[in-house]
């Protein structure tokens, strides 16, 4: 006989249960603080990634010698740079020079040699012809050898000065609004060459200091600080970045889409900072004093921000491949289509090269068998590639992932089935 009081019994509906009903609440609350903390945690990442390319520039660019100099010393060749240095070197020399005193101690026999070489009679208009003859061996001097070497030492001096907490002391002067060299080197460079034709009087000038704007800017003297900070973040601040960024993917319940998202997110943030370079380029310009040559300017500019350009474009290209292969190993349709693609296309051309007579012998059922060896191994040494490689550029980005993808393409193409009755026999 059946006890009706029992619950559930026949005629009595079971009771309600409400008790699980507290500890259900509990994880739905846990999950909304987990995706919030996940939001912020891939928010903040996002944000770092910039911060971090400029922490490892600045690091790079102040703490490496070698670097900068290499930076730096193709700026020797440039026609803007070498135009603006044989300036500064023309209006320190003519600034002592006095015609008449000087040509009153230039003896008769040289005379006709002195005229020929200015192209003027020594009674005509005397100080554009001198300023003009002494611009244009001011000019050969900057496009030669020397000046190239002057370059590279007074610039391996000025990053001695910034490694040294941007004090500045010999040929290199740090003030409270520019970064300069000085072309004493150069002027005097420039004196012997007109000596050599026929000025004896250069020889007796002084050799004045012409010096050359590198960097100007009324927050120089305020930069020394956030140089040096960056420099001490560049070491650790990319891997904070990388950290908050992975701590928002597992804590996320849809953590190929939390990775994409924060890809993308980083990309995006990273692509602003390559704006706001080319845009902080004009105002830099625009504000230059006006003995300040805006095109040697820009060279140097453009030059010294190169790697930081390159810096943001291989973040970019990185970024953008980490999200695209999340988003293709993930379970939406568009993705699932793109994968039916790619193995529809690897298995037409296996049928294919199975119709000409090509075998893959015991090859393809051992790689069938071991798909995940013959996968994950390519997918850990890319990222080692692109982790270990020394200041790596979009293009060798780009490549290694290419070259990943070539390599998942044969082991597809080997480990793919055919239809029974078919090849399957023999592929």
């Amino acid at each position: 006989m059946t006890n009706d009081a029992t619950p559930g019994g026949p005629g009595r509906p079971e009771p309600a249960r409400p008790a699980p009903a507290a500890p259900r609440r509990g994880r739905g609350v846990r999950r909304r603080l987990a995706s919030a903390l996940a939001g912020l945690l891939l928010v903040l990442g996002c944000l770092l990634v910039p911060l971090a390319v400029v922490a490892t520039w600045a690091a790079d660019l102040v703490g490496d010698t070698d670097r900068y100099v290499a930076t730096v010393a193709p700026l020797a060749s440039d026609p803007a740079v070498q135009e603006a240095a044989a300036d500064r070197a023309t209006d320190a020399l003519m600034a002592h020079i006095h015609l008449p005193d000087l040509l009153a101690g230039v003896a008769p026999k040289d005379r006709p040699a002195l005229e020929k070489a200015l192209g003027t009679g020594l009674g005509g208009a005397l100080q554009g012809a001198v300023r003009e003859f002494v611009h244009d061996r001011a000019r050969k001097a900057a496009a030669s050898p020397a000046f190239a070497t002057i370059w590279t030492d007074a610039n391996r001096e000025v990053h001695g000065v910034l490694d040294k907490t941007l004090t500045g002391t010999g040929a290199v002067r740090l003030t409270d609004d520019a970064v300069t060299l000085d072309l004493a080197p150069l002027v005097d460079d420039v004196k012997r060459r007109l000596v050599g034709d026929g000025m004896a009087f250069a020889a007796q000038l002084p050799t004045p200091h012409a010096e050359f704007t590198l960097l100007q800017s009324h927050q120089v003297g305020e930069a020394r600080t956030y140089v040096r900070l960056l420099r001490i973040a560049g070491n650790w601040l990319p891997v904070l970045a990388v950290v908050l960024i992975a701590g928002g993917v597992l804590l996320s319940r849809r953590r190929r889409r939390a990775l994409a998202a924060g890809c993308l997110g980083a990309a995006v943030a990273t692509a602003l900072l390559g704006i706001g370079l080319r845009v902080f380029r004009g105002f830099y310009l625009d504000r230059l004093p006006a003995d300040v040559s805006p095109a040697a300017a820009g060279a140097v500019y453009d030059t010294l921000t190169r790697f930081l350009a390159t810096a943001v474009r291989t973040v970019i290209v990185l970024a953008v491949v980490i999200a695209l292969g999340a988003w293709l190993t993930g379970t939406g349709r568009r993705a699932g289509l793109v994968r039916g693609l790619w193995t529809s296309g690897i298995g037409a051309t296996r049928s294919t090269a199975g119709r000409a007579g090509l075998r893959t012998g015991p090859a393809g059922p051992f790689v069938r068998r071991h798909r995940a060896w013959f996968t994950w191994p390519p997918v850990a040494a890319a990222v080692a590639a692109c982790v270990l490689w020394p200041h790596p550029t979009g293009w060798v980005v780009l490549g290694i992932a290419l070259c990943l993808l070539f390599v998942l393409a044969v082991v597809e193409f080997l480990a793919a089935g055919a239809a029974p009755g078919r090849h399957g026999a023999h592929c």
